[in-house]
């Protein structure tokens, strides 16, 4: 019977994942001025302000907060990062992030910290993972009435400590990664081209043949 051996199959998931439980943990032994350093600020002011547009991400609020966000990036994630890369998805989770950042800055004045934005961002991402070009799938759209349509909702009912607008823009940056990624429609491949179209190859031309004479 061959070895199992256990294989750190998503690397940026995973330290996605690992970073952020040891800054909550930390968090409990530094205080204050250490949590502010992981929370995105209303207004820019000093160095960490600037930082937390970021690294907001790795900040939560208790330990609730962090597993319920992490259970969805752990299950969800390691499936994207196979599916669309390491570098791709670390980039998709930094624009999230900053995009979500900025948004606060410019709109809102509170404090915001949470990987919940990137939770709705993997999961409106997964809806459309079999997306192709000129085609919406039904359940991207049912996704997207259940869980945004909820949120929507929620913004306007009582205030509940939760940033509802992040889960938005978390949702719409991963439904726009889906399909900006869409792949072309396998039926398009081998069609014939239009007239007066031709194709160039890049590559060494091919050897002349001798044509028959006429």
């Amino acid at each position: 019977m061959p070895k199992l051996k256990i294989s750190y199959n998503a690397p940026v998931v995973l330290t996605f994942a690992i970073v952020a439980t040891l800054v909550h943990g930390l968090s409990h032994m530094l205080g204050d001025w250490w949590k502010f350093w992981f929370a995105a600020w209303p207004e820019f002011h000093g160095i960490r302000s600037y930082v937390g547009l970021v690294s907001h991400i790795l900040g939560h609020g208790n330990w609730d907060h962090l597993l319920g966000n992490f259970m969805t990036i752990l299950l969800v994630g390691p499936i994207l990062e196979e599916r669309h890369g390491s570098r791709e998805l670390a980039i998709m989770i930094f624009i999230t992030a900053l995009i979500t950042g900025l948004i606060n800055v410019a709109f809102f004045n509170n404090f915001l910290l949470g990987a919940s934005g990137i939770v709705f961002m993997m999961i409106l991402l997964a809806s459309v993972a079999n997306v192709r070009r000129g085609e919406i799938p039904l359940s991207f759209i049912a996704v997207t009435i259940l869980f945004c349509g909820r949120e929507v909702i929620a913004m306007f009912g009582s205030a509940d400590g939760i940033s509802h607008s992040a889960h938005l823009i978390g949702g719409a940056a991963g439904a726009a990664f889906g399909f900006l990624t869409a792949k072309a429609h396998p039926e398009t491949a081998g069609k014939a081209l239009p007239a007066g179209k031709a194709v160039v190859i890049a590559g060494p031309s091919p050897a002349p043949r001798n044509r028959p004479p006429v």
